[in-house]
């Protein structure tokens, strides 16, 4: 038997349109898993509300690894605060001792907030999220001894995600029957130039539409997604008695890992539908990275963690449904390449027919067997298809304008998932070839300005009692007395149920500002009168130092939306504002 160019570049093509075939046909399993699901629930049952009121508030621990995190943890932590419509929870922020300038950010807001606490690790970083949230574990276990505590949940957070108000409710809702409950985790919309970003909308509006339901319904395991994430006390406290540390340390997704084992333990799992509070969506949201660089050096961990690492440690243990879950996310080692080769062709053959049209020639890619060009013909329909319920997915969360750029943002997903797999098992392979460890590949984060943050935020007298600065019944007696809300702060320090501190701590948090103390002593005149007096006299501020190239702004009041774009034309100087309180600010003003 003779084979010609011809023959191979046939048999080539009728190989790669079968694999995209099956990966085609697999790919609606979950689709159909979720159909089923739906048309079953002839009568559907009402959705518990958000705020039922027998649920009773379980004492939430929230864990928050952080690695040169010092300039998004602060803004993490004060805006969580205030936006967070849940009482009895507390901050325990893992730090490293060679990472001074996260530690100091996280020592001062503990200082500032009671229900703030910090756990800094015995080993210099970076080692592992894991090996990081072990810590955490260990100071809250210290933090529970010290003050006879004892937080019957456990939830996930990363340094740069916007908690939604009523995520905790919903956790502590849910853990009257699941022992995991696991929130929707969405992007943050950002332009529709910013494509990298787009991917990371495309995929999670459809991984948190049908892959995640579809897991649940098909009874397998249901993955922590890393945030949003919350456990039984009693899963974490077995995990380490079993293997002595909770997190695996050794492991680069460690929340992934941490699925698997308790569905394998019979613990029952839950992944909170995507529902609607106040007209938003119930959804831990973040920006993710927005480069292709950052983006495929954080899914190179994924794939790494969650591909090879797990199918090293785990295999493929378990029952057929979870068998094939693991399929399911070890496929793209394959397939991500194979997408990336596919568009390529697409590319070249679409190129090549325009140019064959123009110059009277045959076509390249042209083929003469009917059977393979029905099964290119099913292969495009079916992708077609796909692209459509994305596009739908997407349309449903962030807009249909947005959900418009999906079949472009594919192209583009192909080629980050494709060069990360690539890079994993590079890097999987020299790991195992020297006997390395893996470490902590941390993408860099972006937290949202204070205009973006204003509306998740409560009003003052919220902001107060959840920042355990007066009780449910002081702040009642003092809303009895008020003639309109600007004076609850005056008549709080006119009864004397706060401090001029407490106020400045609070009105920090409502505004998502930095507050404390300017040393007097410390001010030097010639900065204070910087900026033009009528400039100072109107707006209320007070040049008080220049740190790296940075001029520090104090006030008693929370700046105008306005304020920073007026100050710039009278400095050359990037602005960093302080607030301060009104005897603070006093002192100062003596200077000027």
């Amino acid at each position: 038997m003779t084979f010609t160019v011809s023959s191979v570049w046939i048999w080539c093509f009728a190989s790669l349109a079968i694999i995209l075939l099956a990966s085609g046909l697999d790919d609606f399993i979950p689709i159909v898993i979720c159909l089923r699901q739906w048309l079953l629930r002839a009568k559907k049952l009402p959705e518990r509300p958000l705020m039922e009121a027998t649920a009773e508030p379980r004492r939430i621990a929230i864990f928050v690894p952080c690695w040169k995190e010092s300039a998004v943890i602060g803004n993490m932590v004060r805006h969580n605060l205030a936006a967070i419509q849940y009482n009895n929870y507390d901050f325990f922020l893992g730090t490293y001792p060679n990472d001074q300038p996260t530690v100091k950010e996280a020592q001062n807001l503990a200082e500032i907030f009671p229900n703030v606490h910090v756990a800094i690790c015995e080993k210099p970083g970076p080692t592992s999220k894991a090996d990081c949230l072990n810590n955490a574990y260990r100071r809250m276990q210290e933090f529970e001894k010290e003050n006879s505590a004892y937080f019957d949940t456990i939830v996930l957070h990363d340094a740069e995600d916007m908690i939604h108000p009523r995520a905790l409710s919903m956790i502590n809702l849910e853990r009257a029957e699941y022992h995991m409950v696991q929130v929707p985790v969405l992007p943050l919309p950002t332009p529709l130039s910013e494509i990298t970003h787009g991917v990371y909308c495309d995929e999670f509006a459809e991984f948190q539409t049908i892959d995640m339901h579809a897991r649940q319904y098909s009874k397998s395991f249901v993955p922590s997604n890393g945030v949003g994430t919350g456990f039984a006390r009693e899963i974490l406290d077995q995990l380490g008695a079993e293997r002595g540390e909770v997190f695996d340390a050794a492991s680069l997704t460690e929340d992934y890992e941490i699925g698997v084992y308790i569905h394998a333990s019979k613990f029952k799992q839950k992944f909170a539908p995507l529902t609607k509070s106040e007209g938003e969506l119930v959804a831990t949201r973040e920006y993710f990275p927005r480069t292709v660089r950052t983006a495929i050096r954080q899914r190179t961990r994924w794939v790494t963690g969650i591909a090879l690492q797990c199918w090293e440690r785990r295999g493929w243990k378990g029952d057929w449904r979870t068998k094939y879950w693991f399929w399911r996310d070890r496929k793209g080692l394959v397939a991500s390449p194979l997408s990336l080769l596919t568009n390529l062709l697409f590319v070249v053959g679409m190129a090549d027919w325009a140019l064959s049209a123009v110059q009277h020639r045959p076509w390249m890619f042209a083929i003469n067997n009917a059977g393979l060009m029905r099964l290119c013909l099913l292969t495009i329909a079916l992708q077609c298809f796909r692209i459509a319920l994305r596009m739908v997915c997407v349309g449903r969360i962030f807009g249909v304008s947005f959900a418009l750029g999906v079949p472009l943002r594919i192209f583009h997903g192909n080629l980050i998932n494709c060069f990360a797999s690539l890079r994993a098992l590079w890097r999987y392979a020299i790991a195992r070839r020297y006997g390395r460890a893996h470490v902590w590949l941390k993408t860099e984060h972006n937290y949202p300005g204070r205009d973006a943050l204003t509306q998740q935020r409560g009003e003052l007298g919220e902001v107060l009692l959840r920042s355990r600065i007066v009780s449910k019944e002081q702040l009642d007696e003092v809303r009895g007395l008020m003639a309109n809300q600007n004076e609850l702060g005056n008549l709080l320090l006119m009864m004397g149920l706060v401090t001029e501190d407490d106020i400045c701590r609070a009105h920090s948090l409502y505004a998502g500002v930095i507050s404390g103390k300017v040393d007097v002593q410390q001010v030097k005149p010639r900065v204070v009168r910087s900026l033009p007096r009528h400039i100072m006299k109107r707006w209320g501020v007070l040049p008080v130092s220049v740190n790296d190239g940075r001029l520090l702004i104090a006030s008693a009041n929370v700046p105008e939306p306005t304020l920073f774009e007026e100050l710039q034309k009278f400095t050359t100087l990037p602005i960093d504002f302080q607030l301060i309180t009104k005897s603070n600010f006093e002192e100062l003003a003596k200077l000027a």
